[in-house]
């Protein structure tokens, strides 16, 4: 059974950073993609963050220049910087992961982010 386990979220102030953590275990197939949503009260849950693989990555424009995504492959781990944040950062953060040769996506069961203004 696969697991996708967040950690590292908390309270911080507008221009302070956190990390965040996400491990994916339990599946017979390799790791593909790994990355992050989130979602404020109210609002969709919207893509902030992916990673694959071989290592390329994409961000949402909202957080370009200022989270940047990274994994550790022999860990099954990827991880979110997440540098000068903002009040408008505060959300519930989801981890998701893909594995080659299954089409499902995986999700974790959220970590919550807020930046006190």
């Amino acid at each position: 059974q696969v697991q996708v386990v967040e950690s590292g979220g908390g309270l911080v102030q507008a221009g302070g950073s956190l990390r965040l953590s996400c491990a994916a275990s339990g599946s017979i197939f390799s790791l593909n993609v790994m990355g992050w949503y989130r979602q404020a009260p109210g609002k969709q849950r919207e893509f902030i963050a992916r990673i694959f693989s071989g290592g390329s990555t994409n961000y949402a424009g909202s957080v370009k220049g200022r989270f940047t995504i990274s994994r550790d492959n022999a860990k099954n781990t990827v991880y979110l910087q997440m540098n000068t944040m903002k009040p408008e950062d505060t959300a519930v953060y989801y981890c998701f992961a893909n594995f080659i040769g299954d089409p499902n996506n995986y999700w974790g069961q959220g970590t919550q982010v807020t930046v006190s203004s």
